[in-house]
C-alpha cells in the first residue's frame, strides 16, 4: 500500500487493526488527504467486494440497503440489495446524510443485516465500514448522533504531510499510476480475525484498559478534578472493549502473541476520544477530546507485567 499512499503510516496501522479486529472506522480530516485512496486501496490488496456511497443530504435507506421493486408484467415484488452488501463499505462524508439514512446504516453496522420489507438479508463477512468526514465544514451536515459514533471501534485524524512526504506526493503524480497485486482473499482476512482470539490478553492489561476508560466518566476518582468539568458523558464499557480487541490486532501485527499495557496505552487516544461528550465549559474554552485523554494517560501510568511469547497462545 506504500506504493500508492505517502505518508500516513500511523493511518495504515491502525486500518489494519481496525480490519483485523473486525471493527469499524472513522478517518476524519480535510480534503486531500488520501483517505479515500486507501479505502480503495486496501480493498484491492485484500479481495472481496468494495462498495464507495457518497453520503449527501437528499440520501435515502433504500439508497444503502436496497429496496422492494414491482414487477407488473409479472405482478411480484423483487429485491434489489443495496451497496452495503460488500466486504468494504466506504462511507464518505458520512455526516451529510439525514438522521434516517444513519440510523440505516448503525442497523448494518450493529447487526450485520439489514430488514427490507419482512425479510432479513444478512451482510457478507467480513464486512468493515470505513467512513469519512471534513471537520472543517457544518454547513450542510448532520452531527453523527452518539449511538453511531460509539459503534466505531476507532476514530483516525488524518494529518497533512511533511515537505519531503508532499514532494514524494507530486512526484508520484506525475508518474504512471503504481500496479498492485492482491497480497490476501476475503477468506483469508476471516482467517486472521479467527488468529486474534490466539492472542493472550493479561488480566493487568485488561484492568489498565477499563480504568483508563472509566477515568472518562469520572477523571477526579483519579485526580484529574481539573478534568471533570469538561466531560458531560464518558466512554461507555464498549470503549474498553473495542481497546482492549484493537490492542490484540495491534500485538499481532507487530509479531506479538501477547498484549502489553503499551498497546493499550498507544490505543487509548483512538479509542476512546469520539466517545466522549464535552460539557459547554469544554466547547467554550476549546478543550479537546485528545487534550483530555494526554491528561488522564499522563494521570494513569500503565501498570508493570511480565509477559513472553511462549508459543501456546
Amino acid at each position: 500500500m506504500k506504493r500508492v499512499i505517502v505518508g500516513q503510516d500511523r493511518m495504515l496501522e491502525r486500518v489494519l487493526v481496525a480490519l483485523l479486529a473486525g471493527g469499524h472506522l472513522l478517518l476524519e480530516g480535510v480534503p486531500g488527504l488520501a483517505k479515500t485512496l486507501t479505502v480503495k486501496t486496501l480493498a484491492e490488496v485484500l479481495g472481496g467486494a468494495f462498495q464507495r456511497i457518497q453520503f449527501t443530504p437528499d440520501l435515502v435507506p433504500s439508497d444503502l440497503v436496497g429496496t422492494r421493486i414491482y414487477r407488473p408484467d409479472s405482478g411480484t415484488f423483487d429485491t434489489e440489495l443495496g451497496p452495503v452488501f460488500c466486504n468494504y463499505l466506504l462511507a464518505d462524508e458520512i455526516n451529510r446524510a439525514p438522521a434516517k439514512v444513519q440510523s440505516a446504516l448503525l442497523e448494518v453496522m450493529q447487526e450485520h443485516q439489514v430488514t427490507i420489507g419482512d425479510t432479513t438479508y444478512e451482510v457478507g463477512e467480513p464486512f468493515v465500514v470505513m467512513a469519512t468526514q471534513n471537520p472543517i465544514e457544518s454547513e450542510g451536515t448532520y452531527p453523527l448522533p452518539e449511538a453511531q459514533i460509539d459503534r466505531f471501534m476507532m476514530k483516525i485524524t488524518v494529518d497533512y504531510p511533511n515537505f519531503s512526504q508532499e514532494m514524494e506526493v507530486v512526484a508520484r503524480s506525475l508518474d504512471s499510476p503504481a500496479k498492485l497485486r492482491r497480497v490476501m482473499t476475503a477468506e483469508e482476512l476471516l482467517g486472521f480475525q479467527v488468529a486474534i482470539g490466539g492472542v493472550y490478553v493479561d488480566r493487568v492489561v485488561s484492568e489498565y484498559a477499563v480504568v483508563l476508560t472509566m477515568a472518562t466518566r469520572d477523571p477526579a476518582r483519579y485526580g484529574r478534578d481539573d478534568l471533570a468539568g469538561y466531560i458531560s458523558y464518558g466512554a461507555s464499557p464498549r470503549g474498553s472493549i473495542n481497546l482492549v480487541h484493537a490492542a490484540r490486532a495491534l500485538a499481532l501485527i507487530r509479531g506479538r502473541r501477547y498484549v502489553v499495557p503499551a498497546d493499550v496505552r498507544e490505543l487509548a487516544t483512538e479509542a476512546l476520544c469520539h466517545r466522549l461528550v464535552l460539557s459547554y465549559d469544554a466547547l467554550a474554552e476549546e478543550v479537546t477530546p485528545e487534550a483530555i485523554l494526554d491528561g488522564l494517560l499522563e494521570a494513569i501510568p500503565p501498570p508493570s507485567v511480565e509477559l513472553q511469547d511462549t508459543g501456546s497462545a
